[in-house]
């Protein structure tokens, strides 16, 4: 009986202040026909992560180093309390949430965070809460990025769950030289997709596990700052989106022991212009399955898997902070094969992209005033899940 219970709350969330949100919301035509943007909440201070709760409430984070949970009335509740220390610099504060797969039974929920460590230093980390009426409760970290360095930019931080429960961590290379450099180095997580357990125990396969002088929580090598993480529908495989520097954003699937380049090959310039590394190409490194010239700074990724939108099905979308636009990729297998850019009339920097118990995408705008938005078609039939929803 939970699932019935599920939709009715997704259902709710989007009939609250449908007719209000409707006379102010903007109107897009796209390939599969028009689609309205809905405000379902504004006035948070740079959203960074968003993730459904099974009862249809949405958990979204703040970077300044706030949680909040968005209701099924779209109404935002106060801070929640109990989160655990996070220093806010340039790109770092609070980042992504997750939702443990067995949520109902463990409460668990998980967060990415810049952690100060020590004076200037810091370093992404990942800690898990079980989440009460009460707020946080029994904060354990589970992971830290190392080594610890001083710096503000690139920590990467999407969170996402595998088929298996483990837990994939995206990792920038902390974007300053020489730490970029260590994007190649099996001794640092810098640059790196990290799997570990729920409990940041070390999965037994992971590919460098025994191998002397590598961390083995590692996954992957060679990225620059991966801020977009999913898991394909049908193959459990886990695709990132990645920042390029000046060109040269990313689409990857992240394959265990693979190599993706970073710095020795890259479609990218240097903010100076200059060539980086070998360009782009080189025997023993993975290529892109897509890539963006000029960049659009990609963040926030998620696939569509919901037959509410029957012309969006199986698609990626992938969020853009500079090109303030979401971007819909269609796969052939492993293949993107069309891009269409969406709703680039909104001007507004998109954190994150995801998909909600109904069917229909949310976005995070990043802005001292963001909103969680909703997208949905203006001409629509009942929708089936509403349609199962009834007695």
């Amino acid at each position: 009986m939970r699932q019935p219970l599920i939709v009715i709350a997704a259902l709710a969330l989007v009939a609250v202040r449908s007719a209000a949100a409707e006379s102010e919301a903007q109107v897009f035509p796209t390939e599969a026909g028009d689609f309205r943007v809905v405000t379902v909440a504004e006035g948070l201070e740079h959203p960074w992560g968003l993730a459904f709760l099974p009862d249809g409430r949405a958990l979204v984070t703040e970077r300044p180093g706030r949680l909040r949970i968005l209701g099924t009335d779209a109404q935002l509740s106060a801070p929640v309390d109990g989160l655990p220390e996070v220093q806010v610099i340039n790109q770092g504060g609070l980042l992504d949430v997750a939702v443990d797969p067995d949520f109902s039974d463990t409460r668990w929920i998980y967060l990415s965070y810049a952690e100060p460590r020590g004076e200037k230093t810091n370093g992404t980390t990942v800690a898990r809460a079980r989440l009460t009426a009460n707020g946080l409760r029994d904060l354990e970290v589970i992971f830290r990025q190392v080594p610890a360095v001083e710096s503000g930019g690139h920590f990467g931080g999407r969170l996402v769950f595998a088929r298996d429960g483990r837990l994939f961590v995206t990792l920038g290379e902390r974007q300053a030289k020489p730490f970029s450099e260590l994007a190649q180095d099996l001794t640092t997580h810098f640059g790196k997709v990290v799997r570990i357990e729920r409990d940041g125990r070390v999965p037994a396969d992971n590919p460098f596990v025994g191998r002397a002088g590598v961390l083995p929580e590692t996954w992957s090598l060679g990225h620059r700052n991966p801020q977009g993480a999913a898991l394909h529908p049908l193959t459990g495989e886990l695709w990132l989106t990645e920042h390029g520097p000046r060109g040269g954003d990313e689409v990857n699937v992240a394959r265990a022991g693979r190599n993706y380049g970073w710095p020795v090959i890259a479609y990218g310039l240097a903010y100076s212009g200059a060539k980086i590394g070998e360009g782009a190409r080189k025997a023993g490194l993975e290529q892109p399955v897509w890539f963006w010239l000029p960049s659009i700074a990609p963040s926030g990724l998620t696939f569509y898997t919901s037959d509410r939108i029957p012309a969006w099905t199986g698609n990626l979308f992938a969020g853009a902070l500079r090109g303030t636009l979401v971007s819909r990729l269609v796969l052939d297998g492993d293949r993107i094969i069309h891009e269409e850019r969406l709703f680039e009339g909104l001007q507004a920097r998109i954190r994150d992209v995801r998909q909600g118990p109904e069917g229909l995408l949310y976005l995070l705008t990043d802005a001292p005033a963001g909103r969680i938005l909703r997208i949905e078609p203006v001409h629509e039939a009942t929708p089936p899940e509403a349609k199962s929803a009834a007695p």
